[in-house]
């Protein structure tokens, strides 16, 4: 699932998970299918649950973590994850550049940074400024960094967000960047114990904080519903509510921009996943000194619920999820907009439309920096980067990047600071090109930073876009990633006619989120030099052609999706690529239910399948921690009319015990937070009392990413291609 809290402040496109409960709808325990036997395993914690976790763990670690295959893979990924010569992702943050790095000699991650001119080395000078694994062993708790967000514009304080094991509740507290230390609360310094929730800077000694304040303050999806604005020495509990939502809502957050001489503030109240009403929040009334604080702070934008907006330097962007009629004038879903503030807030729409959707494209990102904006868009699920900038005729665009229609790689570019310079990075890489990352300005070619050393031999590869036709005739792209027969492979070489190899493929199909090429030392090592081939298909409740493409597969039409992988695998049978035993499939979360439609649809066309933290039973989905967020995108199943097609789509409630299954691999984490436990429990215990070939492995830590370290990733990861490789290659 999406994470609801992994934004940045106003220049990054807020995504808040969402959800909404009918009212009147009849209880759960009315239906039948509520019958559950299984129910115990819900109990995260239960004595019982742990027990039976901890045998499928033990089974999983005779039958896969046993074999020296296994452990020479783990080792392999291990070192690559743990190596010193991967690209490190830097912030700029005032005059210092900040990385998060994870190694052998720092597990849980050091916060660091260094000059512009140290990172151009090729061995920078790095100060460090928090060391988690000092931290976890000092205050013996299992931290994970979760985020921080730094105060403008001096950029001296942070509030850091720690989690235990990766979770998404987390702790926050104020850290002191000029002294690199926490700030005590007895000093003075915020701090909020865990919960799920977000914080920001509202001036320079308050903040907007949304979080578990006790009964009845948070959401039936398990976020907060409150905003308050705490100032630097009153008690939490004396704080000022600013902005209340409903307890049906998904959740509500409040953020603020305090670059000088553009400071905003903005409240968000999502309804559900797709639909928000943002307000502008007057920080001046916000002030601890106001006479009229919190009165009349709040000024709603009238922009449709379910599009998306931002604010730079006074400037207003908005993407659209719909058609919008405005002032006579007609923008098309997937369009992005942009006008002065201003000019918007006295009644006008003389919108500058930055990008309009044509056949096979749609907006992958955009970025503003201080006079410019980077606008990266899809072409047949490959990037097209663009330059506007506005003038006093209106706004002119040029393309930033001369790429080739068959340049299968992808592209992302990001402001150095926005609010100060129109410098930008640039990161390219594809399925065997590891990442470059390089520092451009505009009227000037970029110049490479950093390159990431190949993991692994891509030469005898190479990638290739498939298309396959669905049921109902829509065309669906795949990536490739195959070896080449006599021939000499090249990133945009074709990839051959090979004999079939056992092949795996991915998929994810959900909340518009796009899959695109990107590099993977564990697909290489792991899948590509055994000899296997990967696939990547880009299924509509994706996001790869805009939000027409995502909103053809939601909630009754989910089914749309699962033809459409269907589809990409009969395609790949079909050219000979693999057969039905060599044809694994792989997928996470969202991804992680059409692993398990594919189980109960189509157990036929395919050697074996993997699940990683998925969703299973969708009778219950809304009722298990952040379930309820996700009923814009599956439907609610105590209505009757989702329930009817909701139950097609349940794979929990499609198993048959007279079912010919292929082999299972199910994993996920006990302190994920987002998609429950459960799911995967109770799936993999009623097929093991049906008889079915299941494997279960329950990561302790990690969250909804699955693993909490490298160590943890690299054994996770090694579970899933030593199952695949194991099952795809039987005679």
């Amino acid at each position: 699932m999406v994470n609801p809290y992994l934004t940045r402040p106003l220049m990054r496109r807020v995504c808040i998970a969402l959800a909404l409960l009918a009212a009147g709808a009849p209880a759960a325990q009315e239906n039948p299918m509520d019958e559950d036997p299984y129910l115990w395993l819900e109990e995260i914690d239960g004595t019982k649950a742990v027990q039976w976790v901890k045998a499928r763990n033990r089974a999983a670690n005779r039958t896969l973590a046993s074999k020296s295959s296994f452990k020479r893979l783990r080792e392999r990924l291990l070192d690559v994850f743990d190596s010193d010569d991967r690209i490190p992702a830097i912030d700029k943050l005032g005059s210092h550049y900040y990385n998060f790095w994870r190694d052998k000699s720092h597990p849980r991650g050091l916060w660091r940074r260094t000059t512009l001119e140290q990172y151009r080395a090729e061995e920078p000078d790095w100060e460090p400024v928090l060391d988690l694994d000092r931290l976890a062993r000092r205050e013996r708790e299992n931290w994970v960094l979760n985020g921080f967000f730094c105060r403008k514009p001096d950029y001296d304080r942070c509030l850091v967000r720690l989690s235990r094991g990766g979770a998404d509740a987390s702790v926050t507290r104020e850290f002191d960047l000029r002294e690199k230390a926490f700030v005590a609360p007895e000093a003075g310094g915020f701090a909020l114990p865990e919960a799920k929730g977000h914080v920001d800077w509202a001036g320079q000694d308050s903040l907007f904080v949304a979080t578990d304040f006790g009964p009845g303050t948070m959401t039936d999806s398990g976020y907060p519903r409150i905003v308050k604005l705490w100032h630097r020495g009153q008690p939490l509990q004396e704080a000022e509510t600013i902005f209340e939502g409903q307890s049906s809502d998904v959740a509500v957050a409040a953020y603020a921009d305090l670059a000088r001489g553009n400071e905003i503030g903005l409240v968000w109240r999502s309804m559900d996943f797709y639909n928000r009403d943002i307000y502008l929040y007057d920080l001046d009334q916000g002030r601890s000194d106001s006479a009229a604080e919190g009165v009349g702070a709040l000024t709603q934008l009238a922009v449709p619920s379910d599009a998306s907006a931002a604010i730079h330097r006074q400037r207003l962007f908005v993407e659209l999820r719909s058609d919008w009629q405005a002032d006579g004038r007609a923008f098309a879903a997937g369009s992005l907009l942009a006008m002065r503030l201003a000019d918007f807030l006295e009644g006008k729409r003389n919108f500058h439309i930055l990008f309009a959707p044509a056949p096979g494209t749609s907006l992958a990102d955009y970025a503003p920096t201080r006079n410019h904006v980077l606008i990266n868009v899809l072409d047949n699920v490959k990037n097209r980067v663009y330059l506007a900038t506005p003038g006093a005729e209106g706004w002119t665009q040029e393309p930033l990047f001369a790429a080739d229609i068959d340049d299968v790689r992808t592209v992302s570019v990001w402001p150095l600071d926005a609010d100060e310079d129109d410098r930008y990075f640039v990161e390219t890489d594809s399925y065997l090109t590891p990442p470059t990352l390089s520092l451009g300005a505009v009227g000037e070619d970029a110049q490479v930073l950093k390159r990431s050393p190949s993991r692994f031999d891509a030469e005898r590869f190479a990638t290739a876009q498939h298309w396959a036709i669905s049921k109902d005739g829509t065309r669906v792209p795949y990536f490739q990633v195959s070896a080449v027969a006599g021939a000499e492979a090249g990133e945009t070489g074709r990839a051959g006619e090979t004999a079939a190899a056992p092949t795996v493929l991915y998929g994810y199909g959900g909340f518009q989120m796009s899959l695109l090429p990107s590099y993977s030392a564990g697909i290489g090592i792991g899948w590509l030099e055994r000899g296997g081939t990967y696939v990547v298909a880009n299924i509509r409740g994706g996001g790869e052609f805009g939000p027409a493409w995502h909103q053809a597969a939601v909630k009754a039409n989910r089914h749309l999706a699962y033809e459409d992988f269907v589809a990409v695998a009969e395609h790949l049978v079909k050219r000979g690529v693999a057969t039905s035993n060599q044809l694994g499939i792989l997928g996470g979360s969202n991804g992680g239910l059409l692993m398990g439609n594919m189980l109960t649809k189509r157990p036929d066309l395919f050697g074996a399948i993997v699940a990683q933290v998925p969703l299973m039973d969708m009778r219950r989905f809304h009722k298990l921690l952040a379930g309820a967020s996700w009923m814009a995108e599956y439907g609610n199943p105590d209505e009757p009319q989702d329930w009817a097609f909701l139950r097609n789509y349940s794979p929990y409630h499609n198993l048959e015990a007279e079912a010919d299954y292929p082999p299972l691999l199910v994993t996920t984490s006990t302190r994920d937070d987002r998609v429950h436990p459960g799911h995967a429990r109770k799936m993999v215990a009623k097929m093991r009392d049906m008889g079915h070939d299941v494997t279960y492995y329950e990561n302790i830590e990690g969250g909804h990413g699955g693993a909490a370290d490298n160590a943890q990733s690299a054994f996770m990861w090694a579970l899933v291609y030593e199952f695949l490789w194991r099952e795809l290659n039987r005679e």
